[in-house]
């Protein structure tokens, strides 16, 4: 599976300090009509019991500068529950539901169904909100290793001569 080159998106879900969330690249459109998604989770996973509890979940599409925020999703730094929102910024849509700010793409979703098959669950979420702002580049999973889909922001900038402006 690690030739099955995959866009990198974090699972957010639960509340306040209860928060806590997951990478994953095992992210699809499903459905226009309604509009959902499915995502596939190791159901070994020690996130995975609290998505399962949930009612609902955002999926961030991360762009080439959120490798961090890719690690610390997935836990290789150590942190754990709402520990794994820190240092960026997030808001909230419909289900009050941390999302990301600056993602390539935010969905809201709301859990319609988990089908548990073998080593992994398929959760299936309607689509309530949609932030989109398409950045330049986002963040791919390929060969064990990250890479980028398009321009990052530091790479334009370089193109056109003009000095990166970061988020504050």
């Amino acid at each position: 599976m690690r030739h099955l080159p995959n866009g990198v998106c974090v699972l957010t879900f639960g509340q306040g300090d209860a928060r806590t969330g997951m990478t994953a690249t095992s992210v699809s459109s499903l459905s226009v009509e309604p509009p959902t998604m499915l995502v596939g989770v190791n159901r070994a996973s020690s996130s995975y019991v609290e998505l399962a509890r949930s009612r609902a979940f955002g999926v961030n599409v991360l762009a080439s500068e959120h490798q961090d925020v890719a690690n610390r999703f997935a836990g290789r730094g150590g942190e754990q529950g709402h520990e794994r929102y820190a240092e960026r910024r997030w808001f909230t849509l419909n289900s009050g539901v941390w999302l990301l700010s600056d993602a390539v793409a935010v969905f809201d979703c709301e859990i319609e169904e988990i089908i548990e098959r073998h080593t992994h669950a398929i959760v299936i979420g309607r689509i309530t909100g949609l932030v989109a702002s398409g950045g330049p580049s986002a963040l791919v999973y390929w060969r064990g290793a990250y890479d980028q889909l398009g321009w990052s922001n530091e790479e334009i900038s370089r193109a056109v001569g003009l000095t990166p402006i970061r988020a504050q």
